[in-house]
């Protein structure tokens, strides 16, 4: 069997290893994009934030966990992005329907974002 990955030959430490440099060379990528530099400037506040609204640990696990689905989000539209352009620069409707299908991934994790941290932030200080 042939491989055109090298590090999928790779077995034990060095196979993680070099899974590890991947995905910090995709956390570089990624950071090229002004959105997700802006999302990850929203998490510096948020999360130590939800040390604060919380008021159980899981109520901070899942203020925390929505702000990194939301970067989970975007990364993974950076990825589609990426990949449509790699295809090529001429304009194509399922390229612009991939492209418009992410923003409205990160759009709905955007709202689910909002409405969670709006809910924990009512239950806090005004219920």
């Amino acid at each position: 069997m042939s491989y055109s990955r090298p590090h999928a030959r790779k077995k034990g430490l060095p196979r993680i290893v070099s899974a590890f440099r991947n995905s910090c060379n995709g956390f570089v990528a990624v950071w090229e994009e002004p959105a997700f530099r802006q999302e990850v400037l929203l998490a510096a506040v948020l999360v130590p934030a939800a040390c604060f609204v919380g008021r159980s640990w899981l109520e901070v696990c899942v203020l925390i966990g929505m702000v990194v689905f939301v970067l989970v989000t975007e990364i993974l539209n950076s990825a589609v992005e990426a990949v449509v352009d790699r295809v090529g620069p001429e304009w194509h409707a399922l390229s612009k329907s991939a492209k418009d299908m992410g923003s409205a991934a990160v759009l709905l994790a955007l709202c689910l974002c909002g409405l969670t941290w709006a809910w924990a932030l009512y239950e806090r200080f005004l219920a």
